[in-house]
């Protein structure tokens, strides 16, 4: 038996994938490394999955300080290296966030969006990528938003329009919000870097290690646009009631099964999966010499977060 670790488990998507795997049978359910923000919402679901067999660890996080990542990175090895849960076999890369304004650094200085989406699941998997027993698998969380199809630019959607990464790290800056627009460039470009960097990981993490990224579907009205205004909050739990919209009541135990059932077992490459169907990705998300230089700009962007005064 084995454990999955998984960012993000207080809310939607994360919160429906966790209980999902805690309600499999005796001898299928995980161990679960819950990473979240430590509080309320974290316990309580650690509570509701243990109530329903599995047995869990809560590891209190805020993606939004690398230094909590590395620091929630090293609960996780000294876990198991004391044996205290199982050998982890699956990270599920989760967590998203959508700023609203994106002149708001992170405490490292990153613009959130990018830091949250992005730099801090890099760190993470970057931590425990030797920690990880094969056959592994890793489930980074994607969008179609990356690219604007009819239908969004209907809808105003914007597409990513890709920078360098570094470029892509700093927040706005100015007396006024950018707007909801360059939000929506910053969450796009955030899910296109993932799909760069699922592609490179792969190439360096190794024949043991399967790396997949996993599109929820569109799924309006749930905890990501937090920050958005009033108004388009209400909107999109309006729409979240219109047939044929994602649920995570639906797409929480199939990001579970990408994680664990042998089905999935060969999916790799960066394989891009929507909801429960191996999607091709448009041209503009494989580019290795993007995807190369994003990983290569990466760790230099959390190097110097981790270096004292580095910034």
């Amino acid at each position: 038996m084995t454990s999955t670790l998984i960012t993000g488990p207080t809310r939607g998507l994360g919160r429906a994938a966790t209980l999902a795997m805690a309600d499999r049978p005796d001898g299928e359910r995980p161990d679960l490394l819950l990473v979240g923000r430590a509080g309320k919402a974290l316990t309580e679901i650690a509570a509701e999955a243990r109530a329903r067999g599995a047995n869990v660890h809560e590891i209190g996080c805020d993606l939004a300080r690398l230094a909590d990542v590395r620091a929630a990175a090293a609960a996780v090895r000294d876990l198991l290296d004391t044996r205290t849960v199982r050998p982890l076999r699956a990270l599920i890369a989760n967590a998203g966030h959508m700023s609203a304004d994106t002149r708001v650094a992170t405490a490292d200085g990153y613009e959130k969006t990018f830091a949250v989406n992005y730099l801090a699941h890099a760190q993470l998997i970057g931590d425990l990528l030797g920690s990880l027993t094969e056959p592994a698998r890793i489930v980074l969380l994607g969008s179609n938003v990356y690219s604007a199809n009819l239908g969004r630019r209907i809808m105003g959607v914007p597409a990513a329009k890709w920078r360098d990464p570094v470029e892509l790290a700093r927040p706005a800056t100015g007396d006024k919000n950018p707007g909801l627009n360059a939000a929506g460039v910053a969450y796009a470009n955030a899910k296109l870097a993932i799909l760069y960097y699922a592609h490179e990981l792969q190439r360096r993490a190794g024949s043991g290690i399967n790396v997949s990224v996993f599109e929820p579907g569109w799924m309006p009205g749930t905890g990501l646009g937090r920050e958005a205004p009033p108004a388009l909050q209400a909107v999109g739990r309006g729409v979240a009631r219109l047939p044929g919209v994602a649920t995570p009541e639906r797409s929480g135990p199939a990001l579970a099964s990408v994680a664990l059932d042998d089905k999935w077992a060969n999916l790799r490459d960066g394989a891009f999966v929507v909801i429960d169907k191996v999607t091709e990705v448009r041209p503009i998300a494989r580019d290795q010499e993007r995807e190369r230089h994003l990983w290569e700009a990466t760790a230099r962007l959390l190097e110097r977060a981790g270096t004292p005064g580095g910034r």
